[in-house]
């Protein structure tokens, strides 16, 4: 892909995609938010992409969230003389950055979060919608829109309750706090903490490389059983799963397992 914004590159199966404006604390503006969206759906239309890691390039910053001159040019996105007409605007640009999150969901491939330093705002809403979390001893997550006069609008206050306690996401929400590595990993935001960069990016890229040896069909499988089950009654959602099965439960996956498991050798499967 010829991304501007993001570095990419694709080994083993894994594709590593790297926000790439160190020079703006990887800050994204409207053109990097786009860019983000056509790079997982790319990811997700790769045949040969079949997990994919997302880092930050640079030393201190993860991701520090929306870049605040989008911010102070909001007003000039929806102008309009009619005010009626104004915030039916906002609602249709507000509405487009939240289908930019959501994509990390709408895509069939699990996207590993790998956070070195500042997780803040929109960064944090980038990361509540991945698949799992994994962050350096230096990592720090901030709910950051409240010591702005805003209200979290892109999934955080949605999501995070998923993740963590009830309290704990109120805690954070209402005093903009820092939630540091060692308490994100005790309260299940993160999977792992690792001492530096380094040492994460080699771990997370072990775990995605043992993801992309699994069956693809069952991977894709598991994280929209999963991600059904987080919105839907224990009821539904095993009814979900029957349906799911009942359609690809005889696949050629299942044989190579199955013959691989009497062979005792790895099973090659197709992407």
């Amino acid at each position: 892909m010829n991304l501007k914004y993001f570095k990419f590159s694709v080994e083993n199966n894994v594709a590593h995609l790297a926000i790439n404006r160190p020079e703006k604390a990887n800050s994204l503006h409207k053109e990097a938010w786009e860019e983000l969206r056509e790079a997982l759906r790319m990811c997700d239309k790769t045949p040969e992409v079949r997990v994919v890691i997302l880092s930050g390039n640079g030393d201190k910053i993860f991701c520090a969230g929306i870049d605040l001159t989008m911010l102070m040019s909001t007003q000039d996105l929806v102008q309009d003389d009619c005010e009626g007409r104004k915030r039916e605007k906002f609602l249709h640009f507000l509405l487009d950055f939240q289908d930019i999150l959501n994509t990390f969901e709408k895509i069939s491939k699990p996207v590993l979060s790998a956070i070195h330093g500042g997780c803040i705002g929109g960064g944090l809403d980038i990361v509540c919608a991945t698949d799992m979390r994994y962050c350096t001893a230096d990592a720090y997550f901030c709910v950051k829109e409240i010591d702005l006069g805003m209200v979290a609008d892109l999934g955080t206050l949605q999501r995070l309750p998923k993740l963590i306690s009830e309290g704990l996401t109120r805690e954070l929400a209402y005093t903009g706090r820092k939630l540091l590595a060692t308490e994100a990993e005790k309260c299940g935001l993160v999977n792992q903490v690792f001492d530096n960069k380094e040492t994460m990016l080699a771990e997370v890229t072990k775990i995605a490389t043992l993801i992309a040896s699994k069956s693809p069909l069952s991977i894709r499988g598991t994280k929209r059983n999963l991600l059904f089950a987080r919105d839907h009654s224990v009821t539904e959602s095993l009814e979900y799963m029957a349906n799911w099965n009942a359609a690809m439960f005889y696949s050629s996956d299942l044989m190579a397992a199955f013959q691989a498991s009497i062979t005792k050798e790895t099973p090659k499967f197709k992407n």
